[in-house]
């Protein structure tokens, strides 16, 4: 890495999260103040249509380690996640939903790893972790199909792929996202079935979750689409 690399990168994208992304930003603030001497946040606005860039841009006129990158229009979470890894700076990159859902605050479990392995991921579904507030029940059901369909088609070895608090070592982080196909919501498994091919090692951490009822999922058309990208993953990494 260079010399003048950050400790830390935190990802964040964001579509129409004025609502959340305020009080988000302020807890940021603070755990990283407080824990890292060098970091930066990267917020990824994936073409929202509310206040979110606003918030973002006023955001960073307080806080000079707040990053901006604005879409045009909306990709989808891993488009949007890609584009901030890629743009990242830091010998280690956090992703993270803009709710933090998982508090930040579970990056001290995480970072506990960063000696021995390369992706550091938090589950919800392992000895130790703790749900908060619960998903409604169609949802916990779609999750654990999903988690069914994406360990089978894959071979992916782990309870929770979908939680949205990932810890990187940039060098891994940069291979695995220019590698990436899939805009949408599966991007995660994407990721970790690249990462299993090339053998880097994956650590799952338990993690306190807090669900938002706000959420960005539609359960109507979001399920068909992770499955139909699920099944497309062997055939875009058959030379891996």
């Amino acid at each position: 890495m260079p010399g003048d690399a950050l400790e830390l990168s935190v990802i964040i994208p964001a579509f129409n999260e004025a609502f959340r992304l305020g009080p988000s930003l302020k807890k940021l603030k603070a755990f990283l103040q407080k824990n890292f001497d060098s970091y930066e946040v990267i917020i990824v606005d994936d073409g929202s249509m509310d206040r979110t860039a606003d918030i973002v841009r006023t955001s960073a006129k307080k806080w000079k380690n707040l990053k901006s990158i604005f879409l045009r229009s909306n990709h989808g979470k891993g488009f949007a996640t890609r584009t901030g890894v890629l743009a990242a700076k830091g010998r280690w990159i956090l992703c993270s939903d803009a709710d933090l859902s998982t508090p930040i605050e579970e990056l001290e479990s995480l970072w506990k790893r960063t000696g021995s392995c390369s992706i550091i991921i938090g589950s919800r579904s392992i000895p130790g972790s703790m749900i908060a507030k619960r998903q409604p029940l169609y949802r916990v059901f779609m999750g654990r199909i999903f988690n069914r369909m994406a360990r089978t088609i894959t071979g992916i070895d782990l309870a929770d792929t979908q939680c949205g608090f990932k810890l990187y070592r940039s060098n891994v982080a940069q291979d695995l996202f220019t590698r990436l196909h899939i805009n949408g919501f599966a991007f995660d498994v994407e990721i970790l079935f690249i990462a299993k091919k090339l053998g880097y090692r994956i650590c799952e951490v338990p993690v306190t979750w807090i669900n938002d009822d706000d959420s960005r999922v539609n359960p109507m058309l979001d399920p068909a689409r992770m499955f139909f990208d699920l099944i497309q993953l062997p055939f875009h990494h058959r030379d891996l």
